[in-house]
């Protein structure tokens, strides 16, 4: 999920320091060149980063949310993995139709050779 964050980060950056007609639009807005956008980006990041100092109820929140997102991940990885144990254990015999009978060898018998 964060790498995907990170890619749709880096992605938009790219998009913006395209020079696709740097000027204003049809509504009368001033578009923004690639400067100005890797200077808001830095701003932006700059102000997430202080959110703490501001309000540490979010950034306490956010901490209990991310360790209840990593014990809920554990447990479902422990739940998955002993799924598959169970399922790697023995024969598979959900397959099984029964149309075939199963073979049985004989022992070998030790015949005297006449000659």
């Amino acid at each position: 999920m964060f790498f995907l964050i990170r890619m749709a980060f880096w992605f938009s950056l790219v998009l913006l320091a395209l020079p696709l007609g740097v000027g204003s639009d049809e509504s009368g807005q001033e578009s923004v060149g690639p400067i100005q956008a890797l200077f808001a980006a830095r701003d932006a990041v700059g102000d997430i980063a202080g959110i703490c100092e501001r309000k540490p109820d979010v950034c306490e929140t956010g901490k209990s949310a991310m360790h209840t997102i990593t014990a809920r991940a554990k447990e479902t990885a422990k739940i998955a993995a002993a799924m598959l144990d169970d399922k790697s254990a023995g024969p598979d015999t959900s397959t099984t139709t029964g149309s075939l009978p199963e073979v049985v060898l004989p022992e070998t018998v030790n015949l005297p050779i006449e000659n």
